[in-house]
């Protein structure tokens, strides 16, 4: 097998992947309709639920072609009865697309706010419950991938459950490196993409839920055809295959990867991913950085440092400098501070992180900018 030139991926998604997984979409051609390659979602589909743990006659696994984004367009468009409202509890970005999808399809939403920097306050979810007995949705992140804040998911779920609504929770950014409980973290519905934790390539998601609630969603509002969950449910049960024609060598991919996440295993990966994250603060640390969150608040899979206040600092020359050299870093996307990203996930380990940080160093000096890092106010 010929080495592939590999690159650092510091970004949030999608990883770095192994040469193995990058090979195994090199296979004979083949109709999807052919039972030697439908016969692979039986037991993906499988493996997908046992990695959160969820009983597989409670807890079944739904797959869609296209990136994390239309995990969020099925569950919000599928799950909600007719009447009824739906709780976006939003503390940043990607809790935000749920409440701007929910506006495109003109559903009942009540996007409760709070800021990018805070874990919500449970006193105002449940108030909003209260208050809002028509409510049959909450929906949250699990981590919220701009920032690295890390969701109360389980006291969220258990607040949901006890005002009779459905608990939909965007596990993209975490599944498969931080490891979930399903059932004792009180989700009824989780989303993930092959791109991130699992370390395999865009264009496959999925949603792992309740089954039970699956089927009575037969009889709720269809709001979407292709993006209909029941729907692509219920294929999957009668054929075994996808309803529409899936991205084949991406399925061979992902299979593969799950194959090397259960070979480094549950508590491996998680113990590789926090010495990634460690390494990574330790590096910020060393050159001055501040981080935007408190570290008792973070997810520990996304670092996010504040930009200094040295007058040469410039992100986009950085990047150039380290992306030549073969490693992505990302910007923040936050509103409220400027801000850069380095993440944790992928086929990485510390002395990748290590070696990053000597070429940071060089882009540093490169672009003339003081080390430790300058802040105005101290």
């Amino acid at each position: 097998m010929k080495k592939i030139e590999r690159k650092i991926l510091l970004n949030p998604g999608p990883s770095t992947t192994t040469d193995t997984v990058k090979y195994a979409q090199v296979v004979p051609d083949i109709c999807p309709r052919e039972k030697e390659f439908s016969s692979l979602f039986k037991g993906l589909r499988e493996d997908l639920v046992k990695i959160v743990h969820g009983d597989p006659d409670t807890y079944t696994s739904v797959l869609f072609c296209g990136s994390g984004t239309i995990n969020i367009d099925v569950c919000i468009s599928s799950l909600l009865p007719e009447g009824k409202k739906i709780l976006v509890v939003d503390n940043g970005n990607y809790s935000a697309r749920a409440a701007e999808i929910a506006m495109y399809y003109g559903l009942p939403c009540i996007d409760l706010k709070f800021p990018i920097t805070e874990q919500p306050d449970l006193a105002k979810v449940e108030e909003t419950l209260k208050n809002n007995p028509d409510i049959a949705m909450v929906y949250t992140t699990y981590q919220e991938t701009v920032t690295g804040l890390l969701n109360p998911a389980k006291e969220l779920g258990a607040l949901a459950h006890q005002y009779g609504a459905v608990f939909v929770c965007d596990t993209t950014s975490v599944y498969a490196m931080r490891p979930i409980h399903i059932e004792e973290e009180n989700i009824d519905f989780l989303m993930a993409s092959a791109q991130k934790g699992l370390m395999a390539f865009t264009g496959i998601s999925f949603i792992i839920g309740r089954r039970s609630i699956i089927e009575a969603s037969r009889d709720y509002p269809k709001r979407s055809y292709y993006c209909n969950l029941y729907l692509q449910y219920e294929f999957f049960e009668r054929t075994g295959e996808m309803h529409f024609t899936p991205p084949v060598q991406t399925i061979y991919a992902l299979v593969q990867a799950i194959k090397e996440y259960w070979q480094e295993g549950e508590e491996g990966k998680w113990a590789r991913h926090t010495r990634v994250y460690n390494a990574i603060n330790k590096g910020l640390e060393e050159l001055g950085f501040r981080q935007l969150l408190p570290a008792e608040i973070r997810a520990g899979l996304v670092s996010s440092a504040v930009y200094p206040d040295d007058p040469n600092w410039n992100f986009d020359r950085l990047h150039d400098y380290c992306y030549e050299r073969g490693y992505t870093i990302y910007p923040g996307f936050v509103s409220s501070a400027n801000t850069f990203r380095l993440c944790s996930l992928g086929a990485i380990d510390e002395a990748d992180i290590e070696a990053f940080f000597e070429v940071f160093k060089d882009a540093l000096k490169a672009c003339n900018i003081a080390v430790p890092v300058y802040y105005a106010e101290n």
